[in-house]
């Protein structure tokens, strides 16, 4: 059966589209309103059954098997402009996608209205003021490897195709950010689209309490439309790779890399893993970013590697942009991911034997990462942005990855009951790494302290909750 394009679609019938609202209830979207809306943008609009809608409506993480009612496909602020406000008039479930990495799934919807920023990926640097220009729909190999042409870079995550809008306006961490802080630290200014589909500068200067909100509450103000960051001088020639080594040792590595992870100097970002392996077994995986001079990098790692000798040692000379698509594979598009994260000051010689322990006697196909945080990043004050957890030296990340969508019940339910040991231990979570299973009162208390004034910007920017599918913060409490 031949399809029609959107033109088309909404040409032969008048018929208005049904529609999930934000408030869970069935609505109509009058197809009066939706050719108007067609008419207004240089974007595209799809319905099911359009050609592109099927392609259009896949994220990252393919768990996650969801149909819009309406895609609409931005290719400007104007037309993100008209996006919001149709959704605001008319109260369908939004949906904003931009490089639709999102762990929850959050950025398409069942049965609403997806916002999709994926086309608009323009990437400008100026050398001279050392500043980039991104645009939301972007990715982080795009923005890495623009900023490295001029011998610069700023924090970037740690997997290229990972969207640059969701890991900024969460916090952001990367290989860089025990140097240069998080994402969100260097960023310099953002456009803003709230729910009013008003046109919004925040910075330093302009709506600097906006500003300070998207800098780690994620989207709950609006959809950013561009933005604006301070890069940094780097070396596109660092030291890096990963040392691997038997999961026999496991205990004796991480209870030495909690102290050596601690005095560890900035330049270095060092990350182990325990993972499984294609012969069913498990290794440890020590990931290795050394940014700084790089006859240095082995002084920085010498400790470590007469600790214990590793089984393979990958460590050496390697491009930065190289370093930066080393785990794409592992998270590669398309697969299923069930993570669950959370924030440690120190890690605990008793959470190394549990997490050890738990892994020998149920043998879980799990990765558990602990990632490594501090330096440049902890010395921003907690209040300075909206991201509070500036206090954590460390975080500990539990992640399943399968391919066949019928064993999602089984994977998330053997995450979840190996996440229950290691639970105790943590204080709080990544809000990229929001899932079904935080309820409000756990998002809430997860902003610590910045919760009074996050909930005071909801208010003003969004006072009706269209944008809701984030770590959400309510406007009404």
């Amino acid at each position: 059966m031949r399809r029609v394009g959107v033109a088309g679609a909404l040409a032969k019938t008048s018929a208005d589209v049904p529609a999930m609202g934000g408030d869970g209830r069935q609505i109509a979207l009058p197809r009066s309103d939706l050719d108007q809306l067609r008419a207004s943008i240089r974007g595209l609009v799809l319905l099911p059954g359009n050609e592109g809608y099927e392609q259009a409506r896949k994220v990252w993480n393919g768990s996650f098997d969801r149909r819009p009612a309406i895609i609409v496909r931005c290719a400007g602020a104007a037309d993100v402009i008209e996006t919001v406000r149709f959704a605001a008039a008319h109260g369908p479930l939004l949906a904003v996608r931009a490089g639709g990495h999102s762990m929850s799934g959050q950025s398409v919807c069942e049965g609403g209205l997806m916002l999709d920023l994926s086309m608009m990926r323009g990437v400008r640097i100026d050398p001279l003021q050392q500043v980039a220009y991104v645009q939301p729909g972007s990715l982080l190999g795009e923005f890495d490897r623009e900023a490295q042409s001029f011998g610069l870079a700023t924090t970037a995550g740690t997997v290229s195709h990972t969207g640059v809008a969701g890991l900024t306006l969460g916090g952001g961490f990367g290989r860089l950010s025990r140097s240069y802080g998080l994402t969100c630290d260097n960023l310099r200014s953002v456009d803003v689209i709230p729910a009013s589909g008003k046109f919004t500068v925040a910075n330093a200067r302009e709506n600097p309490e906006l500003f300070w909100g998207v800098r780690g509450g994620g989207g709950n103000f609006g959809v950013v439309t561009s933005f604006e960051y301070q890069l940094r001088p780097t070396r596109s020639m660092m030291v890096g790779g990963a040392l691997i080594y038997p999961f026999s040792q496991a205990r004796e590595l991480l209870k030495f890399y909690a102290d050596f992870a601690r005095a560890a100097p900035d330049e270095l970002w060092i990350e182990p893993a325990i993972v499984p392996t294609s012969d069913g077994s498990r290794e440890v995986v020590f990931s290795v970013c050394y940014s700084g001079e790089p006859s240095d990098a082995e002084a920085a790692l010498r400790p470590l590697r007469a600790f214990r000798k590793p089984n393979k040692d990958h460590v050496g000379p390697a491009r930065y942009i190289d370093l930066q698509t080393s785990s794409d594979e592992v998270f590669a598009y398309g697969r299923c991911y069930y993570v669950k994260q959370g924030f440690l000051e120190r890690i605990q010689p008793e959470l190394v034997d549990v997490v050890v322990e738990h892994i020998e006697r149920t043998q879980p196909a799990l990765v558990v990462g602990f990632l490594h945080l501090g330096g440049a990043q902890s010395r921003v004050a907690a209040a300075a942005t909206a991201f509070p957890h500036r206090n954590a030296q460390h975080g500990i990340l539990l992640a399943s990855i399968w391919s066949d969508r019928s064993e999602s019940a089984a994977r998330i339910d053997t995450a979840r009951s190996s996440w229950r040991v290691i639970e105790p231990y943590v204080r709080g979570f990544y809000v990229n790494d929001v899932t079904a299973d935080h309820t409000q009162q756990t998002i809430s208390e997860n902003y610590g302290s910045n919760f009074a004034r996050l909930l005071a910007l909801k208010r003003k920017y969004d006072p009706h909750n269209l944008f809701r599918l984030n770590a959400n913060v309510p406007p009404n409490g």
